[in-house]
């Protein structure tokens, strides 16, 4: 390959010139890259495009620590910030690759090559990679390396050692803006049209076709005095748009209920294939169940409340026939994800579901559409895949995602107790203060809820009625508040009147432990 060379520019005037010039050219050539291999992706499948597989590789190699901060830190956005900073460091890669290159063209095109190929093996490595997973980094690697050498040649072609404008500078110029102009607006339209192929018109058509039919089994009629309806205050049913969403896909899977399909297999009797319209054929439960994540702190908001309807796990699995030493039920989604959950907790009477519905309509996408797991009593990570296309019945020999990284085998849900209003720090007036929040122990259900104001004696809050052991209960309690800066904590006890543990416990490996407590500035 031929090297080409810009004559040496002089004074820092001259080599800031130089070094501008270089990462834009650099700039350009990794929009068109992008571009390319976000088109690609459209047929290739969301999750191969370049930024998103080597952002799904980097949190598959992320510690857990690294993952619970994330979580902690930046909430159900920490997704948005993966991305956003996998896009920004492949933007100054690029750009610093611009500047070499106009040094030496093949120092520049050795980064663009070495950038591609990290795409390439972040898609070949993720856990649904196929035969076409690097032919969108593949594009992208060669649309950067062909933009960058025309770019960096036109750019050095048009140079001459000579202080004023001559005509074929001029020229040279106007040809360079015109080819970088150009390489803009074919970054823009390829990054657009991909984008706009991957989106998920004909799976929200899919979704919408959907009509789930009417439960064999009903959810019990609800209890009076279910709910509180204090200011402030979660209400029981959580809607599908606030519901908690903690996962690892960074794009969510797009299956349409027509192409969508169950596989259970294993140490199973015998192998069945389910189709979305079997599923719903078959009679449907409609349940009320609390899921939480295993990364909620104390106090945290990861934990919520819906009306599911769905096929009964025990059932599916009693069809295909268990044999003995099946001890876990290892799930995958169609994102990969895999999760363990015990086989004789989804034997022993609970409301496990294969959940097609969720508050009324079909599963949003965002919670599993067509189809996702629920184990009450379980947190997330062991019981609640969404996307689930497969149920392999195995022993504890087989690791899934998270256990792989040290998380306790079993995952029971811990009591946990919360207080939503008033708000940590926040000011309230002297009087009769509402403090108030939901407590939660799932498949165990909630006895009593406990208030203690700067360290004083435990006070019983009032609690709303348990509509079954597998959902939250809302408590109250009215709080005479005199002037003064105020600590308040709550603690909470199953069903069988075990309190939580006062000593605090990390989320790793098992879930948080103890008691919440806020502070609050109490005025006249």
């Amino acid at each position: 390959m031929t090297t080409t060379k810009e004559p040496r520019p002089r004074g820092w005037t001259g080599r800031l010139a130089r070094i501008g010039s270089g990462a834009l050219l650099g700039l350009l050539a990794t929009a068109a890259a992008l571009g390319v291999g976000e088109l690609v992706a459209a047929f290739t499948g969301a999750a191969t495009a370049p930024g998103t597989a080597v952002g799904t590789a980097l949190i598959n190699l992320a510690p857990h620590e690294l993952k619970d901060f994330a979580v902690q830190r930046f909430g159900t956005n920490d997704k948005v910030v993966l991305v956003g900073g996998v896009l920004l460091a492949l933007v100054l890669l690029g750009m610093a690759a611009g500047v070499l290159a106009l040094r030496r063209l093949w120092a520049g095109i050795a980064v663009v090559v070495a950038l591609g190929v990290a795409g390439m093996v972040a898609a070949a490595t993720a856990p649904v990679a196929g035969p076409t997973s690097v032919l969108p980094s593949l594009a992208a690697l060669l649309a950067g390396v062909a933009t960058l050498v025309v770019l960096v040649r036109l750019r050095n072609g048009r140079t001459e050692p000579s202080t004023t404008d001559s005509p074929h500078q001029t020229t040279g110029r106007r040809t360079v803006l015109l080819a970088g102009g150009a390489v803009a607006g074919f970054a823009v339209l390829s990054g657009g049209a991909g984008r706009l192929l991957q989106g998920g018109g004909s799976l929200a058509r899919s979704r919408a076709r959907v009509r789930i039919p009417a439960p064999a089994s009903p959810a019990p009629a609800l209890p009076a005095g279910y709910q509180f309806r204090d200011p402030g205050l979660v209400p029981f049913f959580t809607p599908n748009a606030g519901f908690y969403r903690v996962d690892t896909a960074l794009v969510l899977p797009r299956v349409p209920a027509e192409q969508w399909s169950l596989r259970i297999h294993g140490m199973a009797a015998r192998e069945i294939e389910l189709s979305f319209d079997d599923l719903l054929a078959r009679p449907l439960v409609e349940r009320d169940l609390t899921l939480s994540c295993v990364s909620n702190e104390v106090g945290g908001p990861y934990v919520s409340t819906a009306r599911f309807v769905g096929v009964p796990l025990a059932s599916l699995l009693r069809e295909a026939g268990i044999r003995p030493g099946a001890e876990q039920l290892v799930s995958t989604g169609a994102d990969g994800m895999t999760i363990g959950s015990p086989t004789e907790l989804i034997l022993d009477g609970r409301n496990a579901l294969l959940a097609v519905a969720m508050n009324g309509e079909p599963l949003p996408v965002e919670h599993g559409f067509p189809a996702r797991l629920i184990v009450p009593g379980l947190f997330g990570y062991a019981s609640a895949t969404k996307w689930v296309t497969d149920l392999n019945l195995t022993t504890y020999a087989t690791q899934p995602y998270w256990i792989q990284r040290g998380y306790d085998r079993t995952g029971p849900a811990k009591t946990g107790s919360r207080i939503d209003v008033p708000k940590p720090l926040s000011r309230v007036r002297a009087g009769e203060v509402v403090v108030a929040g939901v407590a939660y122990a799932q498949h165990r259900g909630i006895s009593a809820v406990q208030l203690s104001f700067d360290g004083g004696p435990w006070q019983d809050a009032d609690l709303t009625t348990q509509v079954t052991p597998d959902t939250w209960r809302q408590w109250r309690y009215r709080w005479s508040a005199a002037p003064g800066t105020h600590r308040i904590q709550v603690r909470a006890a199953d069903g069988a009147g075990r309190l939580q543990p006062e000593t605090r416990a990390p989320v790793f490996p098992s879930g948080a432990d103890g008691w919440e407590s806020i502070v609050v500035t109490v005025t006249t």
